[in-house]
């Protein structure tokens, strides 16, 4: 349901947003219906990023040999032929 809501505010400003209304292709109405949404909004739960990666799980095991630069040499040379 929409309501009428009556503002005042100086005519230099009116002039403006007119305008910025009209090149945007938006009322004045919806712009500052949008605004008013925006500060109501309640604010985004922030998401803790420690737990984000503990949720996270690996697609593949991970080698747990001592020598990883070793094995990856062996790997690069068997598969380049090298």
């Amino acid at each position: 349901m929409k309501s009428r809501l009556n503002l005042t505010i100086e005519s230099t400003v009116l002039l403006l947003v007119k305008e910025y209304a009209a090149a945007h292709h938006v009322s004045v109405s919806q712009i500052v219906e949008d605004y008013l949404k925006s500060i109501v909004k309640p604010p985004l739960e922030k998401s803790n990023i420690f737990d984000m990666v503990h949720q996270l799980h690996a697609s593949m095991e991970i080698s747990h040999s001592e020598d990883l630069k070793k094995d990856f040499y062996e790997d690069q040379s068997q598969k380049y032929d090298f």
